[in-house]
């Protein structure tokens, strides 16, 4: 019979914008203080293994670095997971299929980047470092995500009083939040750098970021960003009546690499068909808020009701750190759902695109 497993803890550290507020914080140190907080809140049990998305670098298996500066022993393994946007949610996933088949009995599972310390990167005999890796091979579409998420708008009719409105709703939903339960201080912070009152009339004046005359600005686009986030995943029948959030079902799918924040609608309705759950019994949505074109785009082909998704914000307001992103979702779910004492039973639906063309999403049960 397999094991339910089910998120028993979940923080995340503030989230600052790159060269900011943590420019000279590696990722291992941003990763370490939020893998020992939720280690410590399962402290019945030993970690047995430590799964960390991450897109930037610096390699060398940061999970194991990071599992070895939280002070979990030397026994601590870690595996370090790329799915790039996705690598937080995937890496939750991962943790989840390992307790499922009854091979681990808990592992703490997240994300973290740090585009501030992000090492450059040089092809042998290129003149300069190269922004990325490239998501496809040659001869397939490659778009970068600001052009993407141009394309993905244009596509499915998102206009840009839409996006505007929308990147104005996150800002203002994460001022009038609370998020001092999920935090867990680093670098002298306890609070996101980001979020700021925005004015209508100041978003509307932003001019196009990626496409001559297109809708997608800096205003309706997340920031480039560092952070971290993680969570304790353990066997239902070991959580000893702690709350949390069974891991019901999860997915990973691909999608056109032209257009890849159209990702969480395949991955989504897989979730959904495997479970014969309807959006209509989500009660709590968590997408990573790369783009407002991006979102509107997928709940718009979801029929998702906006007030159940980011309903304190999201990426746009808080940044975006790539690899530890995911995790932010489910941590957020975390607070939401468990932190607020909704109902056992109670649904909620974390999703995140990817480039390339990919997109995950997890269902989650209040229990």
């Amino acid at each position: 019979m397999s094991e339910q497993p089910v998120v028993v803890a979940a923080r995340r550290t503030p989230i600052g914008t790159a060269g900011h507020a943590y420019r000279s914080l590696t990722a291992d140190r941003l990763a370490a203080p939020v893998i020992a907080a939720v280690a410590a809140e399962v402290s019945h049990l030993a970690v047995e293994d430590v799964v960390l998305g991450n897109c930037m670098g610096p390699g060398g298996n940061l999970a194991r670095v990071s599992a070895l500066a939280a002070g979990l022993g030397h026994e601590v393994p870690g595996v370090t997971v790329d799915r790039q946007c996705g690598s937080g949610l995937a890496a939750i996933l991962l943790a989840g299929q390992a307790i499922r088949a009854g091979d681990l009995e808990l592992v703490v599972a997240g994300g973290v980047e740090s585009a501030s310390t992000a090492p450059l990167r040089t092809m042998r005999g290129a003149a300069g470092p190269y922004p990325r890796a490239p998501f496809t091979p040659e001869g397939h579409p490659d778009p970068d995500m600001g052009p993407a998420a141009e394309a993905l708008a244009t596509a499915r009719g998102v206009s840009r009083e839409r996006q505007d409105a929308y990147a104005h709703r996150s800002h203002a939903l994460a001022l009038a939040a609370d998020f001092g339960e999920e935090i867990v201080p680093v670098g002298g912070r306890s609070a996101d750098e980001r979020p700021r009152a925005l004015r209508m009339a100041t978003l509307a004046r932003l001019p196009s970021a990626f496409v001559p005359g297109g809708t997608v600005t800096a205003g309706n686009s997340s920031p480039i960003s560092d952070g971290a986030a993680a969570v304790a995943l353990v066997p239902d029948r070991l959580r000893e009546g702690l709350p949390g959030l069974r891991l019901v079902a999860g997915a990973v799918v691909g999608c056109d690499p032209s257009l890849p924040g159209w990702g969480p609608v395949p991955a989504v309705r897989r979730v959904l068909g495997r479970t014969g759950v309807t959006m209509e019994q989500v009660a709590a949505v968590e997408i990573v808020e790369a783009f407002a074109a991006q979102v509107l785009a997928v709940t718009d082909a979801l029929e998702a009701d906006l007030d159940r998704v980011c309903a304190q914000g999201g990426a746009l307001a808080l940044g975006h750190p790539w690899g530890a992103t995911g995790a932010v979702v489910v941590t957020r779910l975390f607070s939401r759902l468990v932190r607020a004492g909704a109902p056992q039973g109670t649904l909620g639906l974390a999703a995140a695109a990817v480039g390339g063309g990919l997109g995950v999403a997890a269902l989650f049960e209040v229990v």
